[in-house]
C-alpha cells in the first residue's frame, strides 16, 4: 500500500523508538534528537523536494525518511544510520509499505550520517540537507554554561536559523550567531564537514548550497 507520513507519525511503535533513542543520546550528552528534531527534518525534507520540482510522492517519502532517520540511536550512536535503516525496513514492511518505497526510504536513512553519508538519490539529498541544517539554541539541553562543549556553544549561539530555497538556483542556510559565546570559526570547526555534505546534496538536486552567517554569505 502507499504508506503516508501520517501513518508513520501516528505509529506508536515508531514513537517509542524515537523517544527511547533520544533518551540514549541524553545520557551521552548529545543535543536534542527527539520529536522536535525529526518533525522539523521531515517537514523541511518534503519542502526541499517540492521546491526543487520533485513530485508530491517523492516529497512524502522524504518526510517519512526524515521522521525515521534517527531511530537507530536506540541501538548505538555509532553506525546509527545503518541500524536505523534496518529497523525502518522491518517497521515499514510490517506496515505493508511497497518495496519500492521501502527501498527509497531506507537508502536515504542509511546514507544520512556524516561518516558514511552520500546523496545517492533525491530523497537522501533532501534528508541530508534538512538534517544537517537543523542548528538552533533550543537543541541544547545542558543548562550548565560552564560545562558547555563546543557543540553546546555553537548550537546555543544560533539564535535564528532559516532555510531558503530558490527553485533552479540555490538553497541557503541563514543563521544569526551570537558571537559572545561562539565565533564563526567555532561554527566551521564542527560543521565544515556537514556544510560540504550539504553542498553535495544540493548539487544532487541541481542546486547550489549557500551559507549566510549574520547577514554575510560565507559559502
Amino acid at each position: 500500500m502507499k504508506i503516508t507520513y501520517h501513518d508513520v507519525a501516528q505509529n506508536e511503535t515508531i514513537k517509542t523508538y524515537i523517544r527511547k533513542a533520544d533518551e540514549t543520546l541524553i545520557s551521552l550528552g548529545y543535543t536534542e534528537h527527539s520529536f522536535a528534531h525529526v518533525t522539523k527534518v521531515a517537514k523541511l525534507a518534503g519542502e526541499i523536494l517540492l521546491e526543487a520540482g520533485y513530485s508530491e510522492r517523492e516529497a512524502e517519502l522524504a518526510r517519512i525518511a526524515g521522521y525515521l532517520h534517527d531511530i537507530g540511536n536506540v541501538i548505538n550512536r555509532i553506525d546509527h544510520a545503518q541500524s536505523g535503516a534496518v529497523m525502518a525496513f522491518r517497521i515499514l514492511d510490517q506496515m505493508g509499505a511497497e518495496p519500492e518505497d521501502i527501498a527509497t526510504i531506507i537508502t536515504a536513512i542509511g546514507n544520512h550520517d556524516e561518516s558514511t553519508a552520500f546523496p545517492v538519490n533525491p530523497v537522501a539529498a533532501a534528508l541530508i540537507l534538512a538534517d544537517k541544517t537543523d542548528v538552533r539554541y533550543t537543541r541544547v539541553r545542558n543548562q550548565d554554561f560552564a560545562s558547555f562543549d563546543i557543540h553546546d556553544r555553537v548550537n546555543y549561539s544560533v539564535k535564528e536559523s532559516k532555510v531558503v530555497i530558490e527553485r533552479d538556483s540555490h538553497i541557503e542556510l541563514q543563521i544569526r550567531i551570537e558571537t559572545k559565546m561562539c565565533s564563526v570559526m567555532d561554527y566551521f570547526e564542527i560543521f565544515l564537514g556537514r556544510m560540504i555534505l550539504c553542498r553535495k546534496a544540493a548539487e544532487k538536486l541541481g542546486l547550489e548550497f549557500r551559507l549566510n552567517v549574520n547577514g554575510q554569505r560565507l559559502v
